[in-house]
């Protein structure tokens, strides 16, 4: 096997930053008279500032070359997004991008994902890199991707690397839609681009706070107060500063503080996270928090553990409902032997929260209609639905031991 080529230089060296609306005026005017498909990317600057927001957009299309545009300088990008309505977008991990995409007036009609395709096709590996490793031969240097995007003026090893990211994509969108159509899989894929194309924007997350790491920890209702409190204090200063919120507070601090309990600064100021870099002003404010909870009464303590919408936890089935563990047990068996005949992940087969939810409640008649029917209700695709329900057929007609 030959070894791989290393790719340094865009084709046609790396574009200047479109920055102005003359500059974005010419872009819009080259991509809606290019040819094929679009290569779209995104930067984001997380870990360094408050929120998802897109940094840098990199765009290639035939016949347009590659375009790098700034979406601080230029925050409204719907005339371009306009402009690219009903061409395919090609993306890699769609899921990831779309957000800070849509958030600049970027919304794709029409898109192929390279990270899924490769998924469904049953690579290894499916990063940017590694697919276009295996399936171009060419390696792409990933030094910068987790560099502060916000950084202005971006240095130019970044912009190259930015530039590169779209230099390839429609290439290996070309050679995984020939992959996966030798496969057998390429109408699975269009389904499954097709749901993210068409998938409503995200709801916002209720209680937040409850997803700060090290919260298993945290047992009794005042200390939930404790993080609840501090977690919405950081998220505050986090978003005036547009900084990350793990810049402003570490999580281990904020459940350091909860199980503690501290009575005053200077007790606050002796626990890990809130040491001697902290200034006065800071520790104040931390403790303000602390009291607030403390302050509390009874009934605006929040409540252990959120109401899950949902089947429990699948280690507690056995004892709940021996049966249902039974078909669930069945299921999961069937789900992982098929995933592997089809030479896919299992969550790509079908998600695990779905099987989990056909497996607690089946339908009262199980066959293979009343299956079907309850997959496409939990948002199955249709091949997924095609394909899984002869396994769950058989899983739910499972008994308990």
């Amino acid at each position: 096997m030959e070894a791989p080529i290393p790719l340094l230089e865009p084709r046609e060296g790396i574009p200047p930053v479109v920055a102005d609306e003359a500059a974005l005026a010419r872009v819009i005017a080259a991509f809606e008279a290019g040819s094929g498909p679009v290569a779209v990317d995104a930067e984001r600057a997380s870990g360094y500032r408050y929120g998802q927001r897109a940094y840098l957009v990199q765009l290639r299309r035939e016949g347009a070359g590659t375009a790098l545009i700034d979406p601080v300088a230029c925050p409204d990008l719907s005339a371009l997004g306009d402009a690219l309505s009903g061409v395919e977008w090609v993306l890699h991990a769609a899921t990831q991008d779309l957000p800070c995409l849509r958030e600049i007036g970027m919304v794709p009609t029409r898109l192929f994902d390279t990270e899924l395709a490769g998924r469904l096709a049953g690579f290894p590996r499916v990063g940017l890199g590694a697919m276009v490793e295996s399936v171009l031969g060419f390696v792409l240097e990933k030094g910068h991707s987790a560099v502060d995007w916000s950084t202005r003026p971006l240095p130019e090893p970044w912009l190259r690397y930015a530039a590169l990211d779209v230099e390839l994509l429609v290439d290996l969108r070309d050679a995984l839609e020939k992959e996966l159509d030798r496969q057998g899989k390429l109408e699975w894929a269009r389904q499954e681009f097709d749901a993210i194309a068409s998938a409503p924007p995200a709801e916002p997350r209720k209680d937040p706070w409850r997803r700060t790491s090290g919260m298993h920890k945290v047992r009794r209702r005042r200390q939930l107060a404790v993080v609840r409190e501090l977690w919405q204090t950081r998220d505050r200063i986090a978003q005036r500063r547009d900084v990350s919120p793990g810049k402003v507070l570490g999580d281990a601090a904020i459940v350091e503080a909860a199980l503690a309990l501290p009575a005053n600064v200077h007790a606050l100021a002796a626990l890990n996270g809130f040491g001697h870099r902290m200034g006065k002003r800071q520790l104040e404010q931390w403790q303000a928090a602390v009291d607030r909870a403390k302050a509390l009464s009874e009934a605006q303590l929040p409540q252990p553990g959120q109401p899950v919408a949902g089947p429990p936890p699948p280690r507690a089935w056995a004892d709940k409902d021996p049966a249902a563990a039974a078909r669930l047990s069945a299921a999961r068996a069937g789900v992982s032997a098929l995933a592997e005949e089809l030479n896919m992940p299992q969550e790509n087969l079908i998600t695990p929260d779905t099987v989990r939810r056909v497996c607690w409640e089946p339908p009262a008649v199980v066959d293979a209609e009343s299956v079907a029917a309850a997959l496409a209700g939990h948002g199955a695709r249709p091949w997924q639905v095609e394909q899984v329900t002869p396994v769950l057929v058989t899983a739910l007609s499972a008994k308990a031991p």
